[in-house]
């Protein structure tokens, strides 16, 4: 279908591109900004007015539940949360069951993804065996499967001789890993940060440290085998003052944060809720305003819903016997916008942390308006507002945002040139 949007502000953060202008789609394509082409005629026309047109959303962290585990989320229904939320691409972590460390699994995930039809899904399969960081999986045959990069989730491998080897062979053939960086020893058992507020609660804590040693020491390994590295669910200012000082000495490491970690703080925790209950957990108001100045400034380049649907069961335990994790996708471009509202990011800044930020930390062919490239784009409404919940299509409905006015509305969201929600 042949579509024009009329009118809109288009903001493109790759190329600087912030105006008044038409865009044109034809075939699933971008085919022109600003006046249309020869002999182009529009079978639908999007009254733009007011809306601001951005590159579609690229999540870097989205948990879609399938295969193993339907009852917390389907392909399909976390795809769609995602469209709705003005995620166009996204990537999936390999934490399935059984493990996305085999082509069979990755290409279970890309044919349903493509049957669903929503937002592209991009796999990210195990750096090793079952997750177990003891044999490297087949990564060759999981990068011509489909997958763009290769992680071990929180599983920490925790053999420093074994972790070295892995990046060396992922360097070898030009493979980007993805690291969380959380001390296996100094986390286990923890359920919170380690500081007054675990104290107050009698919560056992997870220091600071669990994250700044394990980082220091993949930082290092980073450079002695000049792996591409994505560090990914930063939570600490200090944490993000180490990836700083990596980049500054020439490193090819990025990096992202939750959206939660930019919004929450550990203070959230006082009521015992489950709903704020997250690994790596919520920090403090320092580490916050840390994590957001290195956002502002792009040592921070990717912000991720880090998306973990849950069945309601999974947060009704007590506080320490609940599933970590929130289910966001859907609310990431509404949620985003309240650091607009509150004055920390200016609204190019804020999309270019979720377009071609986290594109181009993962190689990814997304997060631009070229003309030409796939018609991946979001029509936001910066003046009106989205009732968390309202609308709900994750299957797991385990989000403390629920009922809160957020700024902005997702109006329409676009992949490949067709309308994927929208009115």
């Amino acid at each position: 279908m042949s579509i024009s949007i009329l009118g809109a502000r288009v903001i493109d953060p790759h190329s600087g591109l912030d105006q008044v202008s038409d865009l044109h789609i034809e075939q699933g394509r971008l085919v022109a900004i600003g006046a249309a082409p020869a002999g182009f005629t529009a079978q639908r026309s999007i009254e733009a007015s007011g809306l601001v047109a951005a590159p579609g959303l690229v999540d870097l962290s989205v948990a879609l539940r399938e295969p193993g585990y339907s009852r917390k989320g389907t392909i399909a229904s976390e795809t769609r949360a995602a469209v709705a939320g003005g995620v166009t691409s996204l990537c999936c972590p390999p934490q399935t069951r059984p493990v996305l460390d085999t082509s069979a699994v990755a290409e279970l995930i890309l044919d349903r993804a493509r049957d669903a039809g929503n937002a592209k899904v991009y796999p990210v399969g195990a750096l090793t065996r079952g997750l177990e960081g003891e044999q490297l999986a087949e990564l060759i045959a999981l990068r011509d499967t489909g997958c763009v990069a290769f992680g071990n989730g929180l599983k920490e491998i925790a053999n420093n001789r074994t972790l070295a080897r892995a990046l060396d062979y992922a360097a070898t053939f030009d493979l980007t890993v993805v690291i969380h960086s959380q001390d296996r020893d100094l986390a286990q058992g923890g359920l919170a940060h380690e500081g007054a507020m675990a104290s107050f609660l009698g919560l056992p804590g997870i220091p600071e440290t669990a994250e700044t040693v394990a980082l220091a020491r993949n930082l290092l390994l980073v450079e002695q085998t000049g792996v591409r590295a994505h560090f990914s669910q930063i939570t600490s200012a200090r944490g993000a003052q180490l990836i700083a000082q990596a980049q500054a000495r020439g490193l090819p490491v990025t990096a992202d944060v939750a959206l939660y970690q930019l919004i929450l703080t550990d203070e959230a925790l006082r009521d015992f809720s489950s709903l704020y209950h997250v690994q790596p957990p919520l920090r403090t108001a320092a580490d916050r305003d840390g994590l957001r100045e290195a956002v502002k400034s792009g040592v921070i380049q990717a912000i991720s819903s880090h998306h973990q649907p849950h069945e309601r069961d999974a947060k009704l335990a007590p506080f320490g016997a609940t599933e970590p994790g929130i289910s966001s996708v859907e609310l990431l471009l509404p949620l985003a916008m309240t650091l607009v509202q509150d004055g920390l990011l200016d609204l190019p800044t804020l999309l270019a942390r979720l377009t071609c930020g986290p594109a181009q930390a993962l190689r990814l062919p997304a997060g631009t308006l070229n003309v030409g490239a796939a018609a991946d784009l979001v029509l936001l409404d910066p003046q009106a507002s989205t009732v968390a919940g309202e609308q709900w299509f994750s299957r797991g409905s385990n989000c403390p945002f629920v009922g809160h006015c957020l700024p902005g509305a997702v109006r329409y969201t676009l992949v490949d040139g067709q309308v994927r929600h929208g009115e």
